[in-house]
């Protein structure tokens, strides 16, 4: 059995790495005693399979996890009861929301997310600067930006990643941005926007939140949960 969880990345365990939150939920897996699978080998390590990377300091209101159970064992888990039983297992900040069977013939989480929704607060940036930005960068034809790729500078046009952007009541950015064939990060679209702003000025990532990761599926955009799969209202409150 396949189960996906989706949980939280919220407060201060957003300055811990991708790399040291897997590490967590090795920890809490065991910890758990429920029947995980494992890798084979000399040092076996539980069948994990994470999404997107998310960059250090984002906060998250929706990671996702793919995590193989051993069969028959798991027939007798109680998914509605897993939440409550692993969140405890991990830090404060990790809050697991969701449980659901899927599928091992599913596309990976790497494969299978196209776009991700992002809050991202711009301090020091007035509003209409900030709007005025927004325009200018929606209205351009290209929006190149330097990257680094294999130890040398290129040139990417970051406009078709760029699927929605702008500003709400609250002055924060309002942005989604496709992950294939090659995603854009906050800072990316940023340093972009800042090129389009009325008097120059540096835009500095604030507070940066993903919301959503999105999937297609049969023409329609959803997250990447099969149909019925609940979310904990809660835990959004927990952001600030």
């Amino acid at each position: 059995m396949r189960i996906r969880f989706r949980f939280t990345k919220l407060g201060k365990i957003r300055f811990t790495s991708h790399r040291d939150v897997a590490r967590l939920w090795e920890r809490a897996l065991r910890r758990s005693a429920l029947p995980v699978a494992s890798t084979e080998g000399f040092s076996p390590r539980p069948k994990m399979h994470f999404g997107l990377a998310l960059s250090t300091g984002h906060e998250s209101f929706g990671e996702y996890i793919d995590i193989d159970f051993g069969d028959p064992e798991a027939e007798a888990i109680d998914l509605d009861q897993l939440p409550a039983l692993l969140t405890p297992l991990l830090p404060v900040g990790l809050e697991v929301t969701t449980a659901v069977p899927i599928e091992r013939s599913l596309a990976s989480l790497q494969e299978a997310v196209v776009s991700c929704t992002w809050r991202i607060e711009v301090p020091a940036v007035a509003d209409e600067h900030l709007r005025a930005a927004v325009a200018g960068l929606l209205a351009a034809d290209t929006v190149p930006v330097t990257r680094e790729r294999k130890g040398k500078p290129v040139t990417d046009d970051i406009r078709p990643a760029i699927e929605e952007l702008s500003v709400g009541q609250d002055g924060v950015l309002h942005a989604e941005l496709a992950t294939q064939p090659r995603g854009v990060r906050p800072s990316e679209l940023l340093e972009a926007m800042a090129s389009f702003a009325p008097v120059p000025q540096p835009f500095i990532e604030g507070h940066v939140w993903r919301t959503h990761q999105w999937i297609v599926l049969d023409g329609a955009r959803q997250e990447p949960l099969p149909p019925g799969a609940t979310w904990a209202p809660h835990a959004q409150a927990r952001a600030s």
